[in-house]
């Protein structure tokens, strides 16, 4: 594997947007599913993405109850607009039960590209997802509408997230151009390697995944005998129960020294893994205070030794996986 001693900015598929590998991931700052957010240090914190060198903020439609998400980055980052990329993505809203609803019809993709080119005060979407499929409407209709927002330039390059299947990418991709996909990858989730990966490089596609700290546990803070808050969703999940939970701590306990003698904590550790994976142009780090994408930026900066990371790639290998699926991010 070759190791990068400098991550400067890559390219997005086949475009002209270059992005930095690490990117902020802002659906922590809505504190939809995160405790203890306010909107000054969620301000404070793209702020901090920015001048710690970040270009790359993703946001979606659904991030925030009325879109806070988008809107903060218009006011934290608006001006700077020519200096940053901003994803977006549609497909997804909240209902009045304030639970997820999948609508990928044309005419719903359309209306919600135009609010969000409101909520974000800029004439353009440099990069724009469909969020989720919708098992309601064909995915080439889907694809149709966001291609015409592509020709229409309200948004420079298309994308897809939470796919499944290689059939989805086909389906989509005969319609429009697919320059991005945004799955869930890390350390302990790497299904996407078997088939997704192999498929994107083959057609020129970036791999931009969320969770790649797996909702800050890979980042080594949450001890043995943490206490959860009501309102954590993190809890819900397997690896954050049982023997899951003594497993990964085991695997946490393994990595650290390497982490250490490389001058890493185990948070940029786990980033720097991510990025240098074969197919993977950039990682989503969500954070809600500064000091959280300070530490994930400083990664782009960070060298790890081809026998350290052999290390690191052992000890995945026998904490072995997680084949559980998350819920759409």
């Amino acid at each position: 594997m070759n190791i990068e001693k400098m991550m400067k900015k890559r390219r997005v598929g086949q475009t002209d947007i270059f992005v930095t590998p690490v990117a902020m991931g802002c659906w922590p700052i809505t504190g939809i599913t995160s405790t203890n957010v306010t909107e000054e240090q969620s301000l404070a914190t793209l702020r901090a993405a920015f001048d710690s060198g970040i270009n790359f903020f993703d946001t979606a439609f659904i991030y925030g109850y009325h879109g806070e998400s988008e809107t903060m980055i218009a006011q934290a980052l608006g001006t700077h607009r020519e200096e940053i990329v901003i994803a977006s993505k549609c497909g997804l809203h909240w209902g009045v039960d304030k639970k997820q609803v999948r609508d990928a019809r044309p005419e719903t993709i359309k209306s919600e590209c135009e609010e969000s080119l409101q909520r974000l005060k800029t004439d353009r979407i440099d990069l724009y997802y469909l969020h989720a499929p919708d098992p309601n409407v064909p995915i080439e209709e889907s694809a149709g509408a966001i291609r015409k927002l592509l020709e229409a330039g309200k948004i420079l390059a298309a994308g897809v997230s939470n796919f499944s299947q290689i059939k989805q990418y086909e389906a989509f991709q005969s319609v429009c151009p697919i320059s991005a996909d945004q799955p869930h990858y890390n350390m302990l989730q790497r299904e996407i390697e078997f088939d997704r990966i192999p498929w994107c490089r083959e057609h020129q596609v970036s791999v931009i995944p969320y969770w790649p700290l797996m909702k800050g546990f890979l980042a080594g803070k949450l001890p043995r005998d943490h206490v959860w808050e009501e309102r954590d969703g993190r809890q819900k999940y397997p690896i954050f129960q049982g023997n899951e939970w003594t497993r990964t701590h085991d695997f946490l306990d393994e990595i650290r020294p390497i982490a250490a003698e490389s001058g890493m904590t185990l948070a940029q550790l786990a980033v720097f893994w991510c990025l240098q994976q074969p197919g993977i142009t950039a990682a989503l780090c969500g954070a809600k205070r500064p000091i959280q994408i300070q530490e994930t930026a400083e990664t782009m900066s960070k060298l790890l030794s081809v026998d350290q990371l052999s290390r690191v790639q052992k000890a995945i290998e026998r904490r072995g996986t997680l084949n559980s699926r998350p819920a759409v991010q």
